[in-house]
């Protein structure tokens, strides 16, 4: 049976909840009925049907990138994240939502925050998570990616991966039973910029009407505010030396976004100009893994991107730094890195927190407990 990405994912979650091959669609108000071998476009019931919390379930989905979620999804994520933090962090309750579940952690690319925050959160949910790098498999070499989806899905609940290629994400997806979540690619990295959202939730009240300035590389971090960014009425100001904007069709796509949610996206090659009254500044690695051998020429290129005292000056009395870690001298002054508008390490906790939610919510549809917080 030919699905859409879509309909695949939530058909997998259907499947999950009732065991049948059957589902039922709803487009328009009108019900579909499909078996195993039927063919056609199906639009799921998932981005119909609601849970007790009010927002549209997301069972059975892939989180490949931010651009696939609409605000009330992502706020579900994010309001869920709140909520187990509370609940296990300061009220200290056991909370064994994913008692029995495992999860396939595959990593091409070494990893502090997203290998220990999914480990230990699925742990503190009841789950079992099994650590695979290349010393265990090549993936996409002695075994194709989509192989090895239809493989771990025999075995686990979900699969997190952190790849070099976003193809290599989207085809294991097209080819697991089971939710697949991005730890990283070189265009996105999803599951970071909810604990940057969750974040500054937390330290200003709500997320609506701020504005972001990113100082930096046009990389996969800044691609994830991207499809986040505007969709909670925020403002981008973005920040790069010339030949390393962020990539034209998720320029394009978030010019398009931000028309829709009247919010704005400036882009510039003066960090100066970026960071003038805005809310945030951000910035992250300037040489990610792979790219080693550009080093000599990054730092070249980036000369006068450094977050210093200047350019936090030029920013809102009240502003804040974010970085996801790990940091290096040259992208940050350790004058703003450790000061008080630093949230970084506040920022890295919340890793865990948030893939948590994720875990939670492709898993079952969680009822938080606690409030919404005010996005």
């Amino acid at each position: 049976m030919q699905f859409s990405n879509v309909a695949r994912g939530l058909f997998r979650g259907y499947r999950r909840i009732t065991g049948s091959c059957s589902f039922r669609c709803v487009s328009e108000g009108v019900n579909y009925l499909s078996g195993c071998h039927s063919t056609g476009v199906l639009l799921s019931f998932k981005r119909h049907k609601s849970g007790g919390h009010g927002f549209p379930s997301v069972i059975g989905r892939d989180l490949l990138t931010l651009k696939d979620f609409n605000s009330d999804e992502i706020k579900y994520f994010l309001w869920t994240a709140a909520d187990l933090k509370e609940r296990i962090k300061n009220n200290k309750e056991t909370v064994r939502l994913l008692e029995g579940k495992s999860a396939a952690l595959i990593f091409q690319k070494r990893s502090t925050r997203t290998r220990v925050s999914t480990e230990t959160g699925l742990a503190l949910l009841g789950g079992h998570s099994v650590y695979l790098t290349d010393s265990d498999f090549h993936l996409g070499v002695s075994e194709s990616t989509t192989d090895t989806g239809r493989v771990l899905s025999g075995f686990c609940d979900l699969i997190l991966a952190r790849v070099y290629q976003q193809k290599d994400l989207e085809d294991m997806a097209n080819s697991a039973t089971i939710p697949v979540i991005s730890g990283l690619s070189e265009m996105y990295h999803p599951i970071q910029i909810l604990a940057d959202l969750m974040t500054l939730q937390e330290h200003f009240g709500s997320l609506h009407g701020r504005t972001v300035a990113w100082v930096g590389d046009g990389n996969n971090i800044i691609h994830s505010f991207m499809m986040a960014a505007p969709k909670f009425g925020m403002h981008l100001n973005i920040a790069t030396p010339q030949g390393y904007e962020p990539d034209s069709e998720v320029t394009q796509f978030t010019k398009g976004l931000a028309q829709e949610n009247k919010t704005s996206v400036d882009l510039t090659n003066d960090p100066r100009e970026a960071c003038l009254s805005a809310d945030v500044i951000v910035t992250d690695t300037w040489i990610s893994m792979g790219q080693e051998e550009e080093k000599a020429a990054r730092l070249k290129s980036f000369a006068g991107y450094q977050v210093d005292h200047e350019l936090m000056s030029l920013a809102k009395k009240e502003a804040v730094f974010l970085h996801c870690l790990p940091r290096k001298p040259e992208e940050v002054t350790d004058e703003v890195f450790e000061s008080e508008q630093s949230l970084v390490w506040q920022e890295a906790e919340n890793r865990k927190w948030t893939v948590m939610a994720v875990m939670t919510c492709l898993m079952q549809d969680y009822n938080p407990i606690h409030p919404m917080p005010n996005f």
